[in-house]
């Protein structure tokens, strides 16, 4: 393996863990790690292949939340239909649009949603949340949109959903968490499929990056049923690597970064 397929790996491995621990910020990180850590010389390229990795990654979390009994699979797939259209026509005109004004629009976004979820919750949520008359137009309505931002940049959104999914019904956030990845892995894969036909994706590279994903999955979903015990911990958790990427992402930005 060259130098590039083992940062490929364990870049893969860090948007895994991040990704099945806070069900967001995972797609994020893919972009500028493809870009600046293993070496990927078109910004539309990375945005394509790491939109394909996230999909596959957070299909597998998904399994992995599952299991802990952490998805609220009617909200969870009604958020998710409606968001692919969305998704779709983000995705067309994102790859019209000139990469280096996506990524600090995108870290200007970052820093508002972050710190929305600071703010104090009266509760921790809703644990026994099920699809209603009530809820189901809030979900259609904060799908379509986060899709649609999701297309756009190229991301899988989760740290969009999960603040969607809170807000539509009130659930948890361990079930936000867990129910977004559905999300991820629908938004995902309408993204890169939309690269695909244009030929923007590494293939090679995207492949080296899920699997190291699959790995560092599994740890993230363990570390987030922990967190979960404790009051406000991963609002924090979530808050802290949206703050972190968006102010490395401006940075990078800046004409000396």
């Amino acid at each position: 393996m060259t130098l590039a397929d083992i940062l490929a790996v364990l870049s893969g491995g860090a948007v895994g863990l991040i990704l099945a621990l806070i069900g967001g910020g995972g797609s994020i990180l893919a972009t500028p790690a493809l870009l600046y850590v293993v070496g990927v010389a078109n910004p539309h390229v990375a945005i394509g292949t790491s939109a394909l990795a996230v999909s596959v990654n957070a299909a597998a979390n998904l399994i992995n939340h599952a299991r802990r009994g952490n998805v609220k699979w009617k909200c969870a797939a009604v958020f998710a239909a409606s968001g692919v259209a969305g998704a779709a026509i983000g995705a067309e005109i994102g790859k019209r649009t000139d990469a280096q004004i996506l990524l600090p629009l995108f870290a200007v976004l970052m820093i508002v949603v972050g710190a929305a979820m600071l703010r104090p919750r009266t509760s921790e949520g809703d644990g026994n949340v099920v699809l209603t008359a009530k809820n189901a137009p809030k979900l259609i309505a904060l799908g379509l949109g986060a899709g649609g931002l999701s297309g756009f940049f190229g991301i899988g959104g989760g740290f969009l959903i999960v603040p969607g999914l809170i807000a539509a019904t009130g659930m948890t956030m361990l079930q936000a968490i867990g129910s977004s990845l559905l999300s991820v892995a629908s938004f995902g894969a309408t993204t890169a499929g939309s690269y695909a036909i244009g030929g923007l994706i590494d293939w090679r590279i995207a492949l080296l990056f899920i699997g190291g994903g699959l790995i560092g999955g599994v740890i993230g979903a363990s570390f987030a049923q922990r967190l979960s015990r404790q009051r406000g911990a991963l609002q924090r958790v979530f808050a802290g690597v949206v703050f972190v990427v968006a102010a490395y992402m401006l940075y990078r930005s800046w004409p000396f970064g």
